[in-house]
């Protein structure tokens, strides 16, 4: 079966083994069958402090490893036997905790039974409640979310060890001060407090002195690496930017964009100029329903869209491995967010493309971003730029959504079976499977998107029929 890039850090560094920390025999087993042979910086320089019991401030980029870094501390001071709420992970949006809970439950899957709780808003309530009654060893959710079933007593924390703050720059920048402040308080003291933020703002410093315990310090400063990531400036006119999105895909022809905009409507627009001209694209945005967006990012992701055009603040959190080209469609004011922008790709060791469309009026914030960061720019123009082929530039994948998931008992496994063994498809046409609470997603090869369904929708998945539709893309 052929995989799209997964949501989910880095799996091996360069750095010392994991066997060099103290960790099970059945943890080192199940991170060697997972593919971290090697820990990456933010590994090597934080897990020790962790595992130590500290309190710890850690700083490093986006795609750095951080999730497996606070994932492996969280679950050693786990007592499985105890089914209990023992450890909570703030995240700022929803798409993040989606990620961090898939990673947490990979990495728990050498002990058995480890129930890792998903609780976000955007989603309804009386699902989460009845998880909640039948319990779990760890939760990650939203700040506003968590505090919802704190005063429902629907969520009990006097079991707690273990409070991590992912990305709390940006919870921060969302304004989730007080937020985070009030769960805090609703922790046992005795605890340990883990933060992990890509920058450093003043914020940090007012977090840790509120409910942290003397915190050790990690800071990887290190910026993306100029190697690995390409950066191109074209400078365009207000009435050339958005033709000017086609003409760079068309011409370097990356897989997977993830393009940004500095408002909604400049998202929306970008879009419907792009599926006019054949383009497989898709908006994220925060005037989208949670279903909507969940529906995206599982379709990027598969590479049954090519383009996803989203604001940063619906990006915020998002994490793609092997997402091969950023596209800035407007300059952000920011400079921190220009970094945080391209840093989505390039990571590891592969190498990715980050393109900037640049007006007059935007080439004070490019001086900027040089200054900010220390390089020169790399200026091209459109007039260089050509279509690489005649043949329009069209996602591999499409996406079928069948009607039904976890709780009905689906796993991956069951709709792969279906596809290969009970109807003949061949597993390389078959792509990510993606089970969701109440849905199952199944990307398969755009050739033969509308036969899968056809053929489908009159099979059964574990033993009875099933309802099924094509997304849009």
């Amino acid at each position: 079966m052929r995989n799209a890039p997964p949501l989910a850090g880095p799996k091996s560094g360069d750095g010392p083994p994991f066997s060099s920390l103290p960790l099970p025999p059945q943890t080192l087993q199940n991170l060697q069958q997972l593919g971290y042979a090697a820990m990456t910086p933010i590994q090597a320089a934080s897990l020790p402090l962790a595992l130590a019991g500290h309190d710890l401030i850690a700083q490093a980029k986006t795609g750095s490893g951080k999730t497996a870094a606070f994932a492996l501390a969280l679950l050693a001071n786990l007592n499985p036997r105890r089914f209990a709420v023992q450890a909570l992970v703030l995240c700022p949006t929803r798409e993040l905790a989606d990620q961090v809970t898939q990673e947490v439950r990979r990495l728990a899957r050498a002990e058995d039974h480890i129930k890792v709780l998903t609780l976000c808003g955007g989603a309804t309530m009386r699902p989460q409640l009845a998880s909640l009654e039948h319990g779990a060893h760890i939760v990650v959710g939203t700040p506003g979310r968590i505090i919802d079933h704190l005063e429902r007593g629907s969520l009990q924390l006097d079991a707690l060890n273990t409070l991590v703050l992912d990305e709390a720059d940006r919870m921060l920048d969302m304004g989730f001060f007080e937020a985070i402040a009030q769960v805090a308080r609703q922790c046992p003291k005795e605890r340990q407090t883990l933060l992990f933020s890509a920058t450093y703002p003043e914020g940090i410093t007012k977090l840790s002195a509120a409910f942290m315990r003397q915190p050790k310090e990690v800071k990887l400063l290190e910026t993306h690496s100029a190697g690995k990531i390409r950066q191109l400036f074209f400078e365009v006119t207000e009435e050339q930017r958005l033709h000017a999105v086609s003409l760079l895909l068309n011409h370097y022809r990356p897989l997977g964009t993830l393009a940004f905009c500095n408002t909604k409507q400049q998202c929306r627009d970008l879009v419907q100029v792009l599926r006019a001209q054949g383009f497989a694209a898709l908006e994220l945005h925060g005037d989208l329903e949670q279903r909507d967006r969940d529906q995206v990012l599982v379709q990027f992701v598969n590479r049954s869209c090519s383009v996803l055009v989203a604001t940063d603040i619906a990006a915020r959190g998002l994490d793609i491995e092997g997402l091969e080209a950023v596209l800035n469609v407007d300059v952000t004011p920011d400079p921190p967010t220009h970094t945080h922008r391209i840093g989505r790709t390039g990571r590891v060791d592969a190498q990715g493309q980050a393109f900037s469309l640049v007006s007059m009026d935007e080439m004070g914030r490019v001086g900027q971003i040089e200054k900010a960061l220390g390089f020169t720019s790399e200026w091209l123009s459109l007039a260089d730029l050509a279509a690489a082929s005649a043949e329009p530039l069209r996602a591999p994948m499409q996406t079928i959504q069948i009607l039904g998931g976890r709780k009905e008992k689906i796993r991956a496994g069951d709709v792969l079976g279906a596809l290969t063994k009970d109807l003949g498809f061949a597993g390389e046409q078959v792509g990510k499977i993606n089970v969701n609470d109440f849905s199952t997603y199944v990307a398969v090869e755009r050739g033969i998107a509308n036969e899968v369904l056809r053929r489908l929708s009159t099979a059964k998945v574990k033993g009875r029929g099933v309802k099924v539709r094509l997304l849009e893309d």
